[in-house]
């Protein structure tokens, strides 16, 4: 397993430009802040900008406290009336704050919260309406990891935009405190600041590079401790000795992570240590220039608290403020596959002016001239296909693997649109019609079909989601596909939950799975059914059972079956022989057994291992 290399490390000026550029990513993200809850965040916001003020007023009130006792100490002048309210002022100041303190930190608890609800509905919501190639696409997967991992990991980026709103308030009212006293003391102190800055937002972008670089390496990763410790896999695990095989592999990816990641800290903590050092030191010369200006007099003891007070504070939000900056644009970088993402549009999808699905269908499907390719390959799975499936008819598709007959499927559920030629329903182009509209009129159970970690009746209840609820609806179909009996034995019938993945479920055998998924397409009662490899978990009586169930429950429909099993292909009206993406045999079973081509050889020598 070799990782593939895609190096993404600017450097100088080009790594600067990406950072501002990474900024127009901040204003999308503050969107759907903002959708997620706008008044968690108005009141957030509020919060911050008060409990931003308080510092200065706080520091204020304690310059003139501390004059008024030092004119009662040393010049013996009377308090003024207001100096106890002062007091009390400043008590208040300091239970206010803490307690917007408290106020910031619901905030953020329950925005938190909202925004993950909100981002992670977005993002299932939106994969659920990309096009079945991306899904193929391991580039893609690899933006689809990232950005399943940035639209949750952002929620430090969305609280340090809080910080720097509320840091920037206390930085401006600091700042203009020392301005007003002494610009020189303000400059001294920005100028000590801004090599940390450069340092710190430099370790920053490297670590995003690196991050980006071992993205295909952590998917690996995570391939292998699901290989090393998973029910599908265990059987295998023991009996062909994998166990060391694959924690060593994990051991040496992991490792080379790990040097990387340790390589970068050692070369940022060398760094970063000297430019803090330099920051330290331009707070001490400031705050030795207002100590000598306190000792000529030229302030009173009252202002050099004040402006102690605003030194130190000023220093550290100072830098606080352009570190949570550089941090944001550096976190804006990690915004970039989750924001192209959502720009990511199916091409597979429904036109303004959509048609209705047919109600009934009159005339069938008709592939006409049909050819296609898997995006990323030029090899034809199918070349210039045409048949139809009229109404009421059964087709068989049959050949060997990777000759097309699955790709037919996908392409009359409009999965996929053909690369070259037309798919007419009535007559009209598929394209035509409203692909979700389309999508209820057709019921298909894939080979690989799912197996819901759900209850019994949740699992057939998805074959028409609208009536998951019905259980008269849900047993029908479970009759109809010989799934009730099983599920009636279960502990909790159709309550039961399936799977190992939560407590108390129970897990089937691959054919009784195989009945729960036909039970869905049943529940659909649409007009087309389509089974690809209906019976290949079931054994010969199961799959004799399941095929009397569809003989009589698609008369009158259109269906469409795939099956390796010649004993189930034979009830079809007419059967299709697929080689090479062309049809090159068609006719009922007997008139092609009377061909003596194709279809009879392959049939002879199933046969023949049964006699």
């Amino acid at each position: 397993m070799t990782e593939k290399a895609q190096p993404m490390k600017p450097h100088g000026l080009a790594a600067w430009n990406e950072r501002l550029r990474a900024l127009k990513n901040i204003p999308p993200l503050l969107h759907m802040v903002w959708e997620a809850g706008p008044s968690v965040v108005f009141w957030g916001a509020a919060a911050r900008i008060a409990s931003g003020i308080i510092p200065v007023a706080s520091l204020d009130v304690m310059r003139v406290i501390i004059d008024d006792i030092e004119n009662l100490l040393n010049r013996k002048q009377a308090l003024p009336h207001t100096f106890w309210w002062l007091v009390v002022l400043a008590f208040a100041l300091a239970a206010i704050g803490t307690l917007f303190s408290r106020v910031i930190d619901y905030s953020n608890t329950v925005l938190a919260d909202r925004y993950m609800r909100y981002i992670s509905v977005r993002v299932m919501e939106h994969a659920s309406q990309l096009d079945l190639a991306l899904y193929e696409d391991p580039e893609f997967y690899d933006k689809l990891e990232r950005a399943r991992v940035q639209a949750t990991d952002r929620l430090a980026t969305i609280q340090m935009m809080g910080q720097l709103l509320e840091q920037f308030i206390t930085t401006v009212t600091l700042a203009g405190s020392i301005l007003f006293y002494s610009p020189w003391l303000l400059l001294i102190l920005i100028v000590c600041v801004i090599p940390a800055l450069l340092g710190e937002s430099h370790y920053a972008f490297l670590n995003y590079s690196l991050n980006f670089r071992q993205a295909t390496t952590r998917r690996q990763l995570d391939y292998l401790r699901l290989l090393g410790a998973s029910k599908e896999s265990a059987k295998e695990l023991k009996l062909f000795g994998l166990g060391g095989f694959l924690s060593a592999q994990y051991k040496k990816l992991s490792d080379e992570l790990h040097a990387q990641n340790v390589s970068l800290a050692r070369r940022k903590l060398l760094a970063t240590s000297f430019l803090t050092l330099l920051g330290t030191a331009g707070y001490y010369a400031t705050y030795a220039i207002v100590i000598y200006r306190t000792i000529l007099g030229q302030y009173s003891i009252g202002t050099l608290t004040f402006l102690a007070g605003a030194i130190a504070g000023a220093s550290t939000n100072i830098q606080t403020l352009f570190n949570t900056f550089s941090g944001i644009a550096d976190q804006a970088l990690f915004l970039n596959d989750l924001l192209e993402f959502f720009k990511v549009q199916p091409r597979v999808q429904s036109r303004p002016d959509a048609l209705p699905a047919p109600r009934p269908i009159r005339q069938g499907f008709e592939f006409r001239n049909v050819s296609f390719a898997y995006p990323g390959t030029s090899r034809l799975v199918l070349e210039d296909l045409n048949f139809r499936l009229e109404r009421g008819e059964r087709i068989a598709l049959i050949g060997e693997n990777g000759q097309g007959k699955t790709t037919i499927v996908k392409l009359i559920t409009r999965l996929y649109d053909p690369t070259d030629g037309q798919i007419l329903l009535d007559g009209i182009d598929l394209r035509e019609y409203d692909l979700e509209d389309l999508s209820r009129e057709i019921g298909v159970i894939f080979q690989d079909f799912m197996r819901y970690e759900m209850t019994a009746s949740e699992n057939i209840g998805v074959g028409r989601i609208e009536e998951r609820d019905d259980l008269l609806k849900i047993a029908e179909a479970a009759r109809k596909s010989g799934a009730h009996q099983l599920i009636q034995e279960l502990p909790d019938g159709y309550r039961q939950m399936l799977g190992r993945r939560f407590e108390g479920g129970v897990d089937l055998s691959g054919g009784q799975w195989q009945k729960i998924a036909l039970a869905r397409a049943y529940l659909r009662d649409a007009q087309v059914l389509i089974l690809d490899e209906p019976t290949a978990s079931l054994d010969a009586r199961a799959e004799h059972d399941v095929f009397e169930r569809f003989a009589e429950l698609t008369r009158g429909k259109m269906a469409l079956l795939i099956s390796h099993r010649f004993s189930t292909v034979r009830m079809a009206d007419r059967i299709l022989v697929l080689e090479n993406g062309k049809i090159i045999e068609e006719g009922s079973h007997h008139e092609l057994m009377l061909l003596g081509g194709r279809y009879s050889q392959m049939f002879e020598l199933q046969a023949s291992s049964y006699r």
